[in-house]
């Protein structure tokens, strides 16, 4: 495999990470959603819209790049029981915190277009999850005890 389709193949990779990360998203706020009310059903509403929207436009990336785009699973294994408004605003959290990680891959990528888009794309859901843990974290997407060196 030429050094460029080893790019093309890693790049539609980390496409499809990001869009199954969106799946599970969406999915997931159907479960939270339904624990939350007031203002927080609300939140949650909006946020399942922006991953529909988020989910939509990666489909359409990957079949720009002539692939078929990972389908959604019929039901997702949750990281923990969602039993209460709380539970379901850690769940939430960790939808965004997951769906960061996976653009994080696109940023790791060779291709310049696909890293911007990922950059770009991590902070939506990294404000989404600072919003529902009610703080921020110095570098969102990345696994705890990791950090940035220079």
């Amino acid at each position: 495999m030429s050094a460029m389709a080893a790019s093309a193949a890693a790049g539609l990779q980390a496409l499809q990470a990001a869009l199954a990360a969106e799946h599970a998203a969406v999915y997931g706020y159907g479960v939270a959603g339904a624990m939350l009310s007031g203002a927080e059903q609300s939140m949650a509403l909006n946020d399942w819209k922006a991953h529909q929207e988020a989910r939509d436009t990666l489909e359409a990336m990957i079949v720009k790049l002539g692939a078929t785009p990972v389908a959604a699973a019929a039901a997702y294994e949750l990281p923990f029981a969602v039993r209460d408004a709380r539970s379901a605003r850690l769940l939430a959290t960790a939808l965004e915190e997951g769906v960061a990680r996976a653009y994080l891959g696109l940023v790791a990528v060779t291709d310049q277009r696909l890293r911007a888009f990922g950059a770009l794309a991590m902070l939506p859901p990294a404000n989404r999850a600072a919003a529902w843990r009610g703080s921020t974290v110095a570098f969102p997407g990345m696994p705890s005890g990791q950090h940035a060196t220079g």
